[in-house]
Parts: C-alpha cells; structure tokens; sequence
C-alpha cells in the first residue's frame, strides 16, 4: 500500500482522539485519524452512552413500578411492568450507531482521512497500521496518543463466564437473579443500581471503608440511603477473594475477617481503569511515565517532541469531556495557537439516585489550600421545583474563600444534578465570586435556585432556608 504522509496523525477514535482530529480539519490541518475498532472509542460503544441508556431505562420501569404499587403520592395508578431486557438493550445499541456514524461524517466533513486498524509506532514519527486490505504506514509530523483505558481485572477474578465487566453487563439480554458488583465506586453503583431498579437482587462489595470514596461523606451520603431504599445490600471494608469451586458463589472475606459466600448468576467487576498503554508500539518509543500513565504537562506534550497524550493514557481524572478539551487545544496548538491546560473547572458527575456533580474543591481540599473559607448549603427539600418532582433529596453547597469570596469549588447532590454541572464549572473557569453567583436572577421555579440561595447562605442572607 502507498504510504500516508501528513501533518497530523491521530491514534484512537474515541472522545479526545476524534475531537482533536475534527478541530484539527477545522483549522486546515491534514489530518489522519486511526482506529481499531468503532469511533467513539470507550464512551461512546461501552460506557458513557449505553450506561446512561441502561439508566433511563431502568428509572422509567422503577417509576411505573412504583405508581403500580399503590404506594406512591401522586394519585396515579397503573399496572404491574414487565421489562423486555434483549428490547432494551436493541434500543441502546440504536442510539449507539447513530452516534458512531454522526461521529465518521463529523471527521469526513472536517476532511479528516479514517484508517481502520491497528496502529504500532515504529518510531516517534512513522506509524504501521494493520488494516483488512494490508499494512498502511503512515508519517506525521505530530503524532497524539488517544488509546484510552480498559477495565482493571482482578488476579483472583479473571473476566470470563459469570464474571463480567461494565461492556459485557451493558450487552446483557436477561437480567440477572442475583448479581454481585465488586467496587463500590462510579461504574459499580451506577450499573447496580440500574440492574436494582429492574428486579435484580444487588450486593456491592467495596474494599474500602464506605462507597464513592472519590467523594465525601456528605454527598455520598443520600446515595447511601437510597441504595437501602431499593434493598442493595453493600458490604464495605470486604474483599473479593475468588470463586468457590463449585461455581456459582462469590467468597468474600468481611471487614469482620470472616469468610462470607454471595451466590451469585453474574459477577460484576468494577474496581477501576487502566490506560492502554500496551499494543501500540510504546516500546519503540522514549516516554517518561507518571505510575501506569504517560506523563504530560500542560499543553499535553510528552517528554518526547513532537508527540502528545490526551484522555484516559494521561491519568486521572478519566472523563471523556475532559480528553475532548485536551483534543481540541492539542489540535488549536498544532495550527499555532497559544493554548495552555487547566483542570480546575472539570465537572465530575456520578450518576448514581441521587446524583452528585463536583467541580473544583471540597471544604477539607479547600481548607488545606487557604487559610479561611466560607460554605454555603441550600437543601432540596427547601427548593419548589425538587418538591414538585418528588426528588427533594440533596442539597447544593457552595465553597469559597473567606476574604474576597472567590468560589473554589461548588458540588450537589440529587435528582438530575448532573444538567447543573455546565453552570458549576462556568461559576469555577470564569472566576466567579459569591456575589455573582447571588446576584445572578435565576429562573423559578427550578433546581437551579438552589445554586443561587447556597450562594446567599454563604454570604450569610439565604432567602429561603
């Protein structure tokens, strides 16, 4: 095959990678993108999107469940769901093709050149890729990394089988009976709650001393309570230590130290994400590394010129928005622009029931950073449209300095928190100050007021609470 040569090359299709490639075509760049699989990359085809799908799906089937019961406090009665989960899983796969092909004609429109294949450096400029028609090299002058992550499996849990990880528990046609999830962070709850809500009998087992610990008490804990809610049971301060040799059960040793058995159809494991850092040729390159991660610094260059790392490969926090703005100033960088990376204002959104958004400090991470700091709090349960909703769980809490009122980080949790998060991190990048946060008229009546009375509350005149 005739060899490619462009500006710049691209490696992975995911949310950075193709980001990056269609600002790159945007600015004029000749640009090749390259992928071994689906564009999209992980979000996309077996995380972010068919996650949230499986979520709605099971809030829909949790709300008419509850309206059939007789128990609920909105007059309505209906009957008894029933859940067609092959159905279900066909319609996300639905929305995940038309998302696939939207992403292939952004990068076509934009002029950008796909390659399917797997790609392999040879050196800091020249790429192989293995495509179905034969070997394709390519030589860039700027090459970025955009292998994403893969889910962390454990040694005495080898995926296969019963035991499955977040793609193969997005794929499932039947529900399971009884199923276990191994990590009690984002991915475990969210799914575990979702299978919950649907008829699944849940247990999650964390390591750790409670759930979410990326988080802190105060927010974790409204999920908490609804997670007894729904009757999940979570063991905490408990190890997963393999499968019993009949199959079939989990065994567990509890933070008591003694050795519990979890029967279980189908074992969840969702202890973490590792980067992709094997299969791509990083051997033949000279790359300073930070743990498991390639290091960068803050325009995204790696130790080695000419070659940048976006997304998941760079370390936490693993977001795809957050590798879809690293793509896009790699990209404005390229073209001349002086461009710099900023993580401060970066939403972390949990969709779990309740959700928690965060951005920027919580009150112990801001009381280390200065001297003095004010925290305002509003509570749902005071804000008429969360009330009206029947989701008046939560609260939103706004923290910032005690002396000039400069807002360091702003965090919620509750029904659909997760639509306040673009407010919250445009508070955090544009410098916001209490008083521009309260002195914002915010629409009533919505979920958004409490933002604005958190605001009040900490300058000490909240109106409603």
């Amino acid at each position: 095959m005739r060899d490619i040569s462009c500006k710049l090359l691209v490696i992975g299709a995911g949310p950075g990678g193709y980001v990056c490639a269609i600002r790159a075509g945007q600015l004029g760049i000749d640009t090749v993108i390259v992928e071994a699989r689906k564009t999209g990359g992980t979000c996309l085809n077996v995380g972010c999107i068919p996650s949230k799908a499986l979520i709605h799906a099971a809030e829909e089937y949790d709300r008419i469940a509850d309206l059939a019961s007789g128990r609920n406090t909105l007059g309505i009665r209906t009957t008894k769901p029933e859940i067609d989960l092959s159905r279900t899983v066909a319609w996300k796969d639905a929305i995940v093709g038309r998302l696939n092909n939207g992403v292939s004609g952004l990068l076509k429109r934009a002029k950008v050149k796909m390659v399917q294949g797997q790609a392999r450096f040879r050196d800091g400029k020249t790429v192989e890729v293995e495509t179905e028609t034969g070997r394709q090299v390519i030589r860039a002058e700027t090459v970025v990394i955009a292998t994403g992550s893969a889910p962390v499996e454990l040694p005495s849990l080898p995926f296969g089988d019963a035991v499955i990880s977040s793609t193969e528990a997005l794929a499932l046609t039947e529900l399971p009976e009884r199923l276990v999830v191994v990590g009690g962070g984002y991915i475990g709850l969210e799914l575990g709650t979702a299978f919950a809500k649907l008829g699944a009998k849940v247990t999650v087992v964390e390591a750790q001393a409670r759930i979410l610990p990326q988080y802190d008490a105060e927010l974790t804990r409204p999920v908490s309570r609804r997670l007894q809610a729904l009757g999940i049971d979570v063991m905490t301060g408990a190890k997963a230590k393999g499968l019993a040799k009949a199959g079939g059960t989990l065994l567990v040793e509890a933070e008591s130290g003694s050795e519990v058995s979890l029967a279980a159809d189908r074992i969840l494991v969702t202890v973490g994400r590792k980067p992709v850092t094997q299969g791509w040729g990083m051997e033949e390159l000279v790359l300073d590394r930070d743990g498991p991660f390639i290091r960068i610094d803050e325009t995204c260059q790696t130790s080695m010129r000419g070659l940048y790392a976006i997304g998941d490969v760079t370390g936490e926090p693993m977001l795809a928005h957050r590798a879809m703005a690293q793509g896009e100033m790699v990209a404005e960088i390229v073209a001349g622009h002086r461009r710099v990376w900023d993580k401060r204002a970066i939403p972390a959104v949990c969709f779990t029931d309740p959700e928690i958004v965060a951005v920027g400090l919580g009150p112990e991470e801001a009381r280390r950073a200065v001297s003095d700091v004010r925290i305002g709090h509003f509570p749902f349960s005071a804000n008429g449209r969360a009330m009206t909703k029947v989701g008046e769980e939560g609260f939103v809490r706004v923290v910032a300095r005690a002396d000039n009122h400069l807002v360091l980080g702003i965090q919620a949790v509750g029904h659909g928190v997760s639509e306040l998060s673009a407010a919250f991190g445009l508070a955090l990048e544009m410098g916001a100050r209490l008083e521009d946060i309260a002195g914002t008229i915010h629409a009533h009546p919505t979920q958004g007021e409490a933002f604005q009375e958190a605001s009040l509350g900490a300058l000490g005149h909240a109106l409603h609470a």
